[in-house]
């Protein structure tokens, strides 16, 4: 009986140092390309969103080598992997393409900007990576029937003008070319800028973004 319990043991003991010595099935991660710039890509690792500039990594240790409008390389424990727009590391992508919505968004004066709406009502938006939600003034925001000061959390931000008091809201909707979001994160900064809305991250992360010379395409999988 002993001998026999001996060798269950080993047997389990073996099981699990074969398990636990294969730490590429536990530690594998997901890299998703959101978007694509000259030496700059938004990804998802795991679901986590990361803007790597050229030369910089994400705490997991994915490190961007260097990007354009077309793929992007990536150091990965050592390795080199080249992914191009929303394409996906560590799953199987021979599906069958998605439907995609667009918006094509030319760039004027150096800024990207383009008409939309929010709320169902029309506005102009200038793309802005740097702004962490779809932020706009006071005036915009009671024009478009935002009660902000009611509905809206406080806070402050820092703006070129010094401390500005914001108020960040709950879009319902936001629109831009053929892609249309809804409960989008927004903020109302209480004063006369920004004099266009910008269209920060908060919608931005949701969809993919492609620079092809002075067009910026935006799409969304459904």
């Amino acid at each position: 009986m002993s001998i026999q319990i001996r060798k269950i043991v080993a047997t389990t003991s073996f099981a699990l140092l074969f398990l636990l010595s294969k730490p590429s099935l536990v530690a594998a991660a997901d890299i998703a390309v959101m978007g694509l710039f000259s030496d700059m890509a938004i990804i998802k690792v795991d679901g986590q969103q990361h803007k790597l500039r050229k030369g910089e990594s994400t705490p997991q240790g994915i490190k961007l080598l260097r990007a354009d409008s077309d793929k992007a390389v990536f150091l990965v424990k050592g390795k080199r992997q080249t992914l191009s727009l929303g394409s996906t590391s560590g799953i199987n992508t021979s599906f069958a393409k998605r439907e995609k919505t667009e918006a094509r968004i030319m760039r004027r004066h150096g800024m990207y900007s383009v008409a939309g709406s929010v709320n169902k009502q029309p506005v102009k938006f200038l793309v802005d990576t740097g702004a962490t939600s779809v932020a706009m003034n006071r005036d915009t925001a009671k024009r478009l029937g935002i009660d902000f000061r009611y509905k809206g959390t406080p806070g402050w931000a820092n703006t070129a003008n010094g401390p500005v008091k914001t108020y960040r809201v709950k879009l319902d909707s936001v629109r831009v070319g053929e892609i249309e979001l809804t409960n989008v994160q927004g903020a109302v900064l209480d004063g006369a800028s920004p004099r266009d809305i910008l269209l920060g991250m908060s919608f931005l992360n949701r969809v993919e973004m492609q620079r092809e010379g002075e067009l910026l395409l935006l799409r969304k999988n459904w």
